[in-house]
């Protein structure tokens, strides 16, 4: 399955600190909110979906340590159980698409 990504647009809300929705990850500035359509007769009536990401799309990088968040917030999760959250919250936004 592939999912087309577009930026909402600039906005207030990109100055602040905002946590990624898939890694949960949190770094000023380096978040946004694309969207996509939904599958189907939703999508084709222009109703859409979004999620706080990573700017970069390196979610994988930032739950695995390879990449610096600037300031974390501690958490006791195994980088393991990291991965397996941010694979859960990617497929939890994919089945919102298509649903």
């Amino acid at each position: 399955m592939a999912v087309a990504l577009r930026s909402s647009g600039a906005a207030s809300w990109q100055a602040r600190r905002s946590i990624c929705s898939l890694c949960v990850t949190t770094h000023t500035g380096g978040n946004s909110l694309p969207v996509t359509p939904l599958a189907g007769k939703a999508g084709k009536q222009g109703n859409s979906v979004g999620a706080y990401t990573c700017s970069d799309l390196a979610c994988s990088l930032y739950v695995r340590g390879e990449k610096d968040v600037g300031t974390w917030l501690h958490e006791s999760l195994t980088v393991e159980e990291k991965i397996g959250r941010t694979v859960a919250n990617l497929t939890a936004f994919a089945a919102k698409v298509t649903a």
